[in-house]
């Protein structure tokens, strides 16, 4: 009877229109019979184990009995003492087969009642078989190997040998350690390797292995089955190192296991901060601005000259220092805020986020301008500074205070991006007041008040007039008439060319102190501005009605861009 299992269905759905039959076949309870689909019957005999079922594509294993209505046995594979193998979904069998065992966990045995019409129809499978027969299959499902199309265009097949450990994958930036033995179909060894390391984006030896490393855990093996497109495509590969030639258009079987792998990734968005982890560290906590770390450092140029070393002599206490406070470059500033506690990371630190180009000299080496950096670091411990959510009230107010007046010294210091942070940070703590005393609500207004407006002169100095603008917009949320905010919004709306908004903050705020020097300045300044717009907007009309008044030149009416004078 095996060659009748091999053979298409007749008359049956193809695998496109097979319909959703739901997940109510794979929860029956044991004796429970229900309909699956178009007739297709399912009787649970023996629950199976835990809750996944397989796949079109998956290749499984079962024992089976097959009988007539009448209870006349045709055929089993238990006679045999043999199970029976074969691909699910791809037609390989009876299509009642190929819809009834995905419902199926590993282990289960059910009865399939199968009309005609989703097994041999019309035509029977004579002799043992009449034509428009109904079959019953008693099937108990052994075990089942998970086979992927990976790439989702049938290129590459993947079947599992042995499952991975966790649940983590690499990405395009890590860094694999695989093994793996590449043959063709004849069984010709065409590559192999007891262990090679590749960046998966860059990948190694034919495009399916960084394809199949991304579906794969760690200590995972596969069997992947590699169309040319995924493999060396029309032109093949030459024969080389001892290795059999790949022929054109060559279909490949490869042995592949994930060894392990190190996870990079990016630090900061524009990528010019990457850190490799070398060894993995302990739980999910990881240091926050202000914490205080303890750290081992191996820092050294581009050509390995060790320029810096700290936290490895004999004895030598771990390097502390408190994170964002520029006690270190802020490349590794930013890395440190990534770790967690005992990992061991490589940080490639480009000269933007290191010592740019300037010249400094380090401990143990010069380096010079533009060098990117390689720090070797291990985050020994750290202790974060405290969240507000930690704070009782009080300690929230406290805390705000410290941090405006940690912001005001950046500032005097001319370092108006930290003590930004500072201002920002200072808010947070204070940001929701709902359950402060009247007395505590008060000091926090003031508080905010205060940090919102010196972070809009940061912004200001930074050129953010935009953000300048928005922390303005607060502070006269909480006070209609402060002086300081509407002058400052009028400085942001001035460099945003809104001079009809910044006129309107400098005349409300002249209306509340008239004598108010600073911003009498900055009305005259105003008036500069609007001169020189209307100066230049008389021009350009003037220009404008000069050409339309010139009769050399077409009488079409003139657009701000005239893309007709492109060329």
């Amino acid at each position: 009877m095996d060659e009748d299992f091999e053979m298409p269905p007749v008359g049956g759905m193809n695998g496109d229109d097979e319909m959703d039959f739901g997940d109510d076949a794979s929860f029956l309870k044991v004796g429970e019979e229900k309909e699956i689909q178009q007739g297709l019957k399912k009787k649970l005999l023996k629950e199976g184990q835990g809750f996944e079922t397989p796949e079109n594509g998956d290749e499984v294993e079962v024992h089976y009995t097959g009988t007539l209505l009448d209870g006349t046995k045709f055929d089993s594979s238990l006679d045999r003492g043999t199970p029976f193998k074969f691909t699910l979904g791809q037609g390989q069998v009876i299509k009642g087969w190929d819809i009834g065992i995905k419902t199926m966990k590993k282990g289960e045995n059910a009865v399939f009642t199968i009309p005609s019409e989703l097994a041999y129809g019309e035509s029977g499978s004579p002799p043992t078989i009449p034509a428009n027969a109904t079959l019953q299959f008693d099937v108990e499902l052994l075990s089942w190997s998970s086979v992927k199309d990976i790439c989702k265009d049938g290129g590459v097949f993947k079947k599992i040998v042995a499952a991975g450990e966790k649940w983590e994958m690499p990405k395009d930036l890590d860094e694999v350690l695989v093994k793996y033995v590449a043959k063709l179909e004849d069984g010709t060894v065409v590559g192999k390797s007891d262990g090679v390391e590749f960046t998966v984006k860059d990948g190694y030896f034919c495009p399916a292995l960084a394809k199949a490393v991304k579906t794969m855990k760690k200590a995972e093996k596969v069997l992947l089955t590699v169309k040319p497109q995924y493999g060396f495509g029309e032109k093949g590969k030459p024969a080389s190192g001892g290795e059999a030639a790949v022929p054109p258009n060559a279909t490949l079987e490869i042995e592949l296991e994930l060894v392990s792998w190190k996870t990079v990734s990016e630090v900061t968005d524009d990528n010019k901060v990457i850190k490799k982890i070398l060894k993995e560290g302990e739980g999910y906590e990881r240091p926050n601005e202000g914490a205080v770390v303890k750290v081992k450092l191996i820092g050294k140029l581009g050509d390995g000259t060790v320029f810096l070393k700290k936290g490895h002599g004999d004895g030598e206490e771990p390097f502390e220092f408190k994170t964002d406070e520029e006690q270190v470059i802020d490349g590794l500033d930013k890395a440190l805020l990534k770790m967690k506690k005992g990992e061991v990371a490589l940080v490639t630190i480009d000269p933007e986020y290191a010592f740019g180009s300037t010249e400094s000299k380090q401990e143990l080496a010069v380096v010079p301008p533009n060098s990117t950096l390689y720090y070797e670091v291990d985050l020994v411990s750290f202790d974060k500074e405290r969240e507000s959510w930690d704070m009782n009230t009080e300690e929230k107010i406290e805390a705000a205070g410290k941090k405006k007046e940690e912001g005001n010294a950046k500032f005097k210091a001319g370092k108006y991006a930290l003590a930004s942070k500072r201002y920002e940070k200072a808010v947070k703590y204070i940001e929701y007041d709902s359950s402060f005393s009247e007395e505590e609500k008060k000091q926090a207004k003031a508080l905010k008040v205060a940090c919102n407006l010196n972070d809009a002169a940061c912004k200001l100095k930074l050129k953010e007039y935009r953000q300048a603008e928005k922390l303005c917009t607060k502070v006269l949320e909480l006070e209609s008439t402060n002086v300081k905010a509407l002058y400052r919004r009028a400085q942001a709306y001035m460099e945003l060319a809104d001079l009809d908004l910044a006129e309107f903050d400098v005349k409300k705020a002249l209306e509340v102190d008239p004598d108010n020097r600073e911003v009498k300045v900055e009305q005259r300044r105003l008036k500069e501005k609007m001169k020189e717009f209307n100066k230049k907007e008389a021009k350009f009309y003037g220009n404008m009605f000069a050409k339309l008044s010139d009769g050399s030149t077409s009488t079409k009416r003139p657009t701000l861009i005239d893309v007709t004078n492109e060329e």
